[in-house]
């Protein structure tokens, strides 16, 4: 293993993101500050508690799961795109270092910012509501695969797009709209029962309720069925950039 050239890229992909600190951070806690001054104050107004937890309290999980998600996909998936869309790529591949090498520095850098980013939202939130988090360490690797798992998933679209507009797609036409649906302001057990049965073929609802139940020991679905969810998504991203790189699928002429 070339723990220096693992190293080199996470150092370039952190240098960055720290040139463009304040869009990156400065903006998610505006944002997050948004969402509780729009969904704690006015819908908590008619809506005072779920599951014994108040509203302003009961949203801070999705809130976390909402920016982790659109920010690792986001981060990965440029951090290999561009590269690719000046050129430089050719540069990576042709150095002495594996395809797994490239793919922890890249992978790496983007799962620490959107993890960074996520401390941050939970550090914002602190501020409006009393958090209470039941499972610490729960918490933190829910944090963690899901940072890791949706940065994979990230490098796999930076890869797959050619253009910009494909790059953003993904993440802003089905990641953000499944987070929404996905019981990241309201649990889907308030639904119509159609809508909740439909509600659980969507991916996202397992991540938020796991993440949840860290928090409140609430969920609308079992946590081990959570878990399994996110460690079956980590596979299938990790057997889909195998066959990429065997292939050299986009990565080789």
């Amino acid at each position: 293993m070339n723990f220096h050239a693992v190293k080199a890229i996470y150092i370039f992909e952190m240098s960055r993101w720290r040139r463009t600190m304040f869009q990156s951070v400065v903006a998610p806690i505006l944002t997050t500050s948004l969402y509780f001054i729009v969904f704690g104050a006015a819908i908590g107004q008619r809506i005072e508690e779920i599951d014994g937890v108040s509203y302003g309290a009961y949203i801070v999980p999705g809130l976390v799961m909402l920016m982790l998600l659109t920010q690792s996909v986001s981060n990965a998936a440029f951090g290999i795109y561009f590269p690719k869309f000046v050129g430089t790529i050719y540069e990576i591949l042709s150095a002495p270092i594996s395809y797994v090498e490239i793919l922890l520095g890249y992978v790496g850098a983007a799962a620490t910012k959107s993890v960074i980013l996520g401390l941050i939202i939970l550090a914002t939130a602190s501020l409006f509501v009393d958090l209470t988090i039941a499972h610490p360490l729960m918490m933190i690797i829910f944090l963690l695969l899901t940072a890791l798992t949706f940065s994979l998933f990230g490098f796999i679209i930076g890869i797959w797009a050619d253009n910009f507009e494909q790059l953003q797609f993904i993440p802003l036409l089905i990641i953000t709209p499944l987070v929404f649906l996905g019981g990241s302001f309201y649990s889907i057990e308030m639904l119509p029962p159609f809508w909740h049965t439909v509600s659980l073929f969507n991916p996202v609802v397992y991540l938020i309720s796991g993440f949840r139940w860290s928090f409140y020991e609430t969920s609308d679905v079992s946590i081990f069925f959570s878990t399994a969810m996110v460690g079956v998504f980590l596979a299938v991203c990790i057997a889909v950039l195998w066959w990429i790189f065997k292939t050299g699928y986009k990565l080789r002429p």
